[in-house]
């Protein structure tokens, strides 16, 4: 059985790294009320930061419960996930999804940003 929990090492913690994927995010996935900008790390494993404004989701009960499904989605989907830094944003909307639709949202999402990064590796590889 693989190891699924969730560890610091898998978070985006400062706001360099935040920065980083910000200014230089080759890969854009969107979704329903979601966006994820990624860009690669050199780590071996996924990293995640999420951010979710007052502007685009108003309340706070809100704001934690998409973070916590985006959370659990990502801690069971790191496995599969390549090695890249991503940040999940909220856009407007977000807020009035259920949870079983998130789910598939983001799963959906993560198989994007999967096919897109393997095709980009083997565009480079090829070069």
């Amino acid at each position: 059985m693989s190891c699924q929990n969730f560890p610091r090492q898998l978070r985006l913690l400062t706001a360099g790294e935040y920065r980083r994927v910000f200014d230089h995010a080759p890969f854009k996935v969107h979704g329903k009320g979601l966006l994820a900008l990624a860009s690669d790390n050199a780590l071996g494993h996924p990293r995640i930061g999420l951010v979710f404004s007052k502007k685009n989701v108003r309340r706070a009960v809100d704001r934690n419960r998409l973070k916590r499904l985006v959370r659990e989605s990502i801690r069971l989907q790191q496995h599969r996930l390549p090695a890249v830094d991503i940040i999940v944003l909220a856009r407007r909307g977000a807020n009035e999804l259920d949870n079983a639709t998130l789910h598939r949202q983001l799963y959906g999402m993560w198989r994007r940003l999967e096919k897109d990064v393997r095709k980009q590796s083997t565009v480079a590889a090829s070069s």
